[in-house]
């Protein structure tokens, strides 16, 4: 007999699941080891037969061969059933829950324990997989199971898994009204007196902008029912937390002596804190957001204080206004006029802007709105002060989240400045708060009420998947910024490919990028590179470079013993401004937020943040984490490729390297990009564009000397990028040939990469101008000089190769053409060269050119003859008999030099 064991006062979860299995595993029975939820209770009475329920009583446990444990992990909330896992000839014992870190005591031999809302959804998909479907009436448990532990979808442990699961099931016949009548089942009289002595009876406390209460409730017998008036009494006066504490009397068998029993259930709506932590050391458990518990002994007053104070010490710190504000603020005076203040929101894509006096004091606050209002009208010289607002609604660094969303709420305002002693220290604007509200609600929470690592705390991920010496490293970093005032940040690529990692190796990061934000009071160097210098202090052995312009630094360590070769950059928050296309940014600093928005694609734009409170937290302001799901490149500002078309490059490098694809809309922007003719206008113009010069030559080489050459490659030519270099340039049959060709020469002629092949195919694509235009583009490109002398060259070679070439009938006439020639400039003519030069080619690169005369200087010295002029005509003459065949042996070759010799006297 296969057993399916659901738990004391079983819920439709577990009921729901064990009916699943029972499908399942055919021929398998459930039991409910006591009692059941009322509702849960109502349902049996009507649709008991249509389950395959056995009573506990009527169990023979010799006849046992497995059992099989759902929606729970604790014997004790088995009864007796818990004693048949001590049964000698029980092998198999399955468990299936989704309360991810409750403490199991039961000896299963499989387990399948997954972060879903109910344990139904589990059940749900194993029938899926195996195409196994219910009737409507065991679809209709199912899909209770789901609903009453998912809050119909609407609790934080809802998953997406569940979801689907409920659409299946009412693809299976789930009957709706059925679902909404167990549901929602109404109060009983005794439950509506209950509500009402309740609402009475109701003690609140507000702590840290959070409202709590509890209420004692005593009867003479158990009440059932009292989890929907938890529901309904939370619902009602709109608690954040709540927990109801139920004391009753129970008489056994007449006895006069009464034995007490307290109920305690808990509901809350505050992220930080976990009922099933902390009724777990009570003898209770279920989820973060709603547990219960029953005792035997004690005093309920007593315990329920207790349980207040403890839930009390769960509740955290909300977010103040200096967790969520940017600093520093970009202000301007009141006699600014109009246009300036406009050139200046355009520039740093502000909606408004802070007005301050010569004291720095806030004096008013002027809108995007507004400016455009005072152009229309013609007042574009005129002061903002005429224009600005100046009723205020300011906060504090110590303002609360809460306090600072119902200040937006009631005076429509859409920025709050951040003010102290009059000073102006940040703003915290209605998109700061949005988002912090949508990342709270919308995180999802393990079983002790924590964000699931890599949707948020990913400090634990960063320290066990990083080398230890790495990690003491960024500890120290963050402890040293941390003194200062100042928050420290893991950016960009890190960790993008932590979260891309599937396994749980070491990782070998090398090249990791930190910014330092909250650094109020600028001084020359930023706060980047004054926390690179303190970090060089303890690693004396690292090399310490400095880039003011920019405010980074960079320290690199040489084959360190523990760290490698890491190089870690260092950089002040910062945004950038683009005085024209292609151009170098300039850069000023700024706020943590609005340095991830000047990144290039959302997946480069993350950061985790290594310094307290909230160490660990990852930040994802513009969508990064949904795009590495949907492995798609996403670009962050439509006139991202504009500004700077080595993006296009990166673009396409980071679609081939990750297998990701380009988002539509980033295509179109590439596209778009390159269809103005803005890069071909710089280039007829001479503008000096780095990002179509030396920045570019970068990203092609990344692209060139990569194993993903040959797709990154013909996606540029897809998109027609390679317009960046020049509009000529294009990836056709022919050209695509040639680059593929000289690869595999170089493959086989330089194994060792000497002559660097990323170039040569670089100098393949850039052939195809003329020598004019090739020679400009390798300048802008700073190519080496040899590389510019090849392309230089190569027509006037390929000319005098192919008309020296074709009148050759004689191996040694092939050999004194091409020897002349470098082998580099040979290579890049012969791939270039119709098929019979190629070949010719080919044969010398590879054969012709290794052979050698039988004899040399040294043995026609041994030979008795002097050195001299003689030696060079006799040893060219002896070479070119050898490549012709006349001379095959070093005696032919003796004999040769002699008669030689003799001839010339």
């Amino acid at each position: 007999m296969d057993l399916i064991l659901c738990h004391q006062t079983a819920d439709f979860d577990v009921l729901g699941a064990a009916v699943g299995l029972s499908l399942l595993k055919v021929g398998s029975r459930i039991v409910l080891t006591g009692g059941a939820h009322p509702t849960v209770r109502d349902f049996l009475a009507l649709h008991r037969d249509e389950i395959a329920l056995i009573e506990l009583r009527s169990v023979n446990p010799k006849k046992i061969r497995s059992l099989i444990v759902v929606d729970n992990q604790q014997r004790d909330r088995l009864g007796k059933a818990a004693d048949w896992f001590n049964l000698p000839h029980i092998n198999t014992i399955e468990l299936y829950d989704h309360h991810l870190n409750s403490i199991s005591d039961i000896p299963a031999t499989w387990t399948q324990i997954e972060f879903v809302g109910a344990t139904t959804t589990l059940i749900v998909e194993k029938m899926q997989r195996e195409n196994i479907q219910p009737n409507p009436i065991e679809a209709t448990i199912m899909a209770l199971g789901i609903h009453v532990d998912t809050g119909s979808l609407t609790f934080p442990q809802s998953t997406s898994r569940d979801a689907y699961g409920l659409a299946w099931l009412m693809e299976m016949g789930a009957n709706v009204k059925t679902i909404a009548e167990y549901c929602d089942p109404g109060f009983s009289p005794q439950l509506q007196e209950l509500l009402a002595e309740s609402l009475d009876k109701l003690e609140t406390i507000t702590i840290r902008g959070y409202t709590f209460a509890w209420v004692l409730l005593n009867t003479e017998n158990f009440v059932p029912g009292l989890s929907n008036l938890t529901e309904r009494l939370l619902e009602l006066t709109e608690k954040n937390a709540l927990l109801l504490a139920h004391s009753y009397s129970k008489r056994h068998h007449n006895n006069p002596e009464h034995n007490g029993r307290l109920t305690v259930i808990g509901r809350t709506r505050i992220d930080g804190t976990n009922l099933n932590q902390l009724f777990q050391s009570y003898g209770g458990g279920g989820h973060a957001q709603a547990a219960s518990l029953m005792l035997r002994d004690g005093s309920p007053d007593l315990i329920l204080k207790q349980l207040v104070t403890e839930f009390i010490a769960q509740i955290p710190h909300p977010l103040t206004a200096r967790d969520l504000m940017s600093s520093p603020v970009r202000t301007i005076r009141p006699e600014t006029t109009i246009e300036q203040a406009q050139r200046v929101l355009f520039r740093y894509g502000h909606s408004g802007l802070s007005v301050v006096d010569e004291n720095d004091c806030l004096v008013g606050i002027i809108s995007r709105r507004d400016l455009d209002l005072a152009l229309h009208h013609g007042f574009s010289h005129a002061p903002v002060k005429g224009y600005m607002t100046r009723q205020l609604k300011t906060i504090t660094p110590d303002t609360l989240l809460p306090d600072i969303e119902s200040i937006m709420v009631t005076y429509d305002v859409g920025r709050l400045p951040v003010v102290e002693a009059d000073k102006l220290l940040g703003i915290v604007t209605r998109t700061d708060v949005l988002r912090q509200i949508h990342q709270e609600r919308g995180d999802k929470k393990d079983e002790n009420g924590k964000r699931i690592p890599v949707i948020s705390c990913l400090l634990p991920a960063i320290r066990d998947r990083l080398a230890a010496p790495i990690w003491k490293l960024l500890q120290l970093a963050a402890t040293e910024a941390q003194k200062r005032g100042w928050h420290l940040y893991v950016v960009g690529g890190a960790v993008r490919d932590l979260l891309l990692t599937e396994t749980q190796d070491i990782l070998l990061v090398q090249d990791i990028d930190l910014v330092v934000d909250g650094f109020h009071n600028s001084v020359e160097v930023g706060a980047g590179v004054e926390l690179a210098l303190i970090i060089q202090k303890m690693f004396p052995n690292a090399r310490l470079s400095v880039h003011g312009e920019f405010q980074t630094a960079a320290l690199l360590w040489h084959k360190d013993p523990e760290l490698g070769s890491l190089w870690i950059d260092i950089a002040t928050s910062r945004t950038e401004f683009y005085p024209y296309p292609a151009a170098n940014p300039e850069v000023e600093a700024s706020s943590i937020r609005q340095d991830l928005y000047r990144r290039d694609f959302t997946i480069n734009a993350l950061a985790v943040r290594l310094t307290p409170p909230r160490e660990g937290e990852l930040l994802d302001f513009f969508g990064g984490m949904i795009d590495l799901r949907s492995r798609q490149i996403r670009v962050l500002h439509a006139n991202s490729f504009i500004e700077d078309p080595t993006r296009i490059y990166r673009a396409v490098r980071f679609a081939v390297r990750l297998n990701f694809e380009l988002e539509p809309q980033t295509e179109d922007y590439i596209r778009y990009a390159i269809d103005s003719g803005i890069y071909e206008r710089l280039r007829l113009e001479n503008h000096p564009t780095p990002a179509l010069t030396t920045r570019l030559k970068a990203e092609l080489k990344y692209i060139l000397d990569s194993h993903y050459w040959q797709p990154a490659l013909k996606l540029l030519a897809h998109l027609d990028a390679l317009h960046c270099l020049h509009s000529e340039i294009v990836l056709d049959e022919s050209s695509w040939w040639q680059i593929r060709c000289i690869s595999r020469w170089l493959q086989y002629l330089d194994p060792y990469n000497q002559l660097e092949h990323w170039l040569i195919r670089l100098e393949i694509l850039i052939a195809q101008l003329n020598e004019e235009e090739r020679t400009k583009i390798a300048h802008n490109l700073n190519l080496p000089k040899e590389s510019i002398e090849r392309l230089k060259l190569i027509t006037k070679i390929e000319s005098e190769v192919k008309d020296k070439l074709l009148n050759c009938d004689r191996l040694s006439h092939i050999f004194r053409v091409l020897h002349p020639y470098k082998f580099s400039n040979l290579i890049l003519v012969g791939v270039r060269s119709p098929k019979k030069i190629r070949r010719l080619i080919w044969q010398y690169l590879t054969k012709w050119s290794k052979i050698q005369a039988p004899l040399t200087g040294d043995d026609l010295k041994a030979m008795g003859y002097k050195p001299g002029p003689k030696y060079k005509q006799v040893l060219d003459q002896l070479l070119t008999k050898t490549l012709d065949g006349d001379i095959k042996t070093r005696e032919e070759a003796e004999v040769f030099v002699k008669q030689m010799m003799i001839e010339q006297g």
